[in-house]
């Protein structure tokens, strides 16, 4: 077929696309103002959460079992132009956490990357530590996660470390589930807890703690379920003390564990705490306004 537009013609509908993809970005900016958005990824049998904040500061906590299903996920997150991440938490070596986040760090500059600074013998993580080094050589400031520290977002947005309960580097535990990196997210009156993969032994000791030193750190709007909905996990008194109006289970489908266990599912629906699932809805979505929160399914 012949192209008949003249050159003049054809700079018109360059400009009129280059306009429409101006005002897609522009319109993409102001209806995501003051918006902060949580995304549960779907990434099968693992975990990875991806967080922008309302000025566009983005977090990712852990990178799910596969390096493609991650890049994927933030291809559909990021602007293709952005490179660069102002978090990652790498809350423990276990692989279908970790093994996503030793690509996204080949290819990604990284201001900050949250770990436990453990050690563990096995071959994911022997490759992401050297892509650690990577980054820190590129300018990566590494922070080892502890009970307490707070990282601000933007001024009404922080991040709260609340375990590992006491400093692990160099350390190598027999149970790392338990010394996994939990963090509260708050956005004024709405807030996040991810849990990880702690189990029963771990969710008692921080309830304890909180008695301690009469704090409420661990109430949260939506709870992450700790450890896929594994029964070792979601124990009655944490869930009471918890007191989420949302549970999220990053799970993947007819998986051999047989998570999520019937168990951790009775236990929410006695407290009639709703259950969005990543191997039924897929990647979840939660947007706030630091008011309250909608939640969004992407089938």
């Amino acid at each position: 077929m012949q192209n008949n537009l003249s050159k003049k013609q054809k700079i018109i509908v360059v400009m009129v696309g280059l306009n429409v993809l101006i005002a897609s970005f522009v319109f993409s900016i102001i209806s995501q103002e003051n918006k902060l958005e949580v995304s549960f990824f779907d990434v099968g049998q693992g975990s990875s959460i991806f967080i922008e904040t309302p000025k566009g500061n983005q977090v990712l906590i852990d990178g799910g079992p596969d390096s493609l299903i991650i890049l994927e996920h933030l291809g559909k997150e990021m602007p293709f132009w952005d490179r660069d991440i102002d978090i990652i938490i790498s809350t423990h070596s276990s692989a279908d956490h970790l093994t996503g986040l030793i690509e996204v760090l080949r290819r990604f500059k990284v201001d900050k990357i949250i770990w436990t600074g453990m050690d563990d013998d096995s071959l994911t993580h022997h490759q992401f530590i050297k892509e650690l080094k990577k980054a820190e050589e590129k300018g990566s400031k590494l922070i080892i996660a502890q009970f307490g520290k707070k990282i601000y977002l933007e001024p009404e947005i922080y991040l709260k470390i609340l375990n590992p309960l006491v400093n692990l580097e160099g350390t190598n535990p027999v149970n790392h589930n338990n010394h996994s990196i939990i963090t509260r997210l708050a956005f004024n009156e709405i807030s996040f807890l991810f849990t990880s993969d702690i189990e029963k032994e771990r969710e008692i000791a921080l309830i304890q703690k909180q008695k301690y030193l009469k704090q409420n750190f661990l109430s949260a709007d939506v709870l992450k379920i700790p450890h896929h909905g594994s029964k070792t996990s979601s124990d009655r008194e944490f869930l009471k003390t918890v007191n989420p109006s949302t549970a999220i289970i990053q799970v993947g489908k007819d998986n051999r564990f047989g998570h999520p266990h019937q168990e951790v599912i009775d236990r929410l629906n006695k407290k009639e705490i709703p259950i969005f699932r990543t191997d039924i809805e897929k990647t979840i979505k939660i947007i706030s306004n630091g008011k309250n929160y909608e939640i969004m399914k992407t089938k």
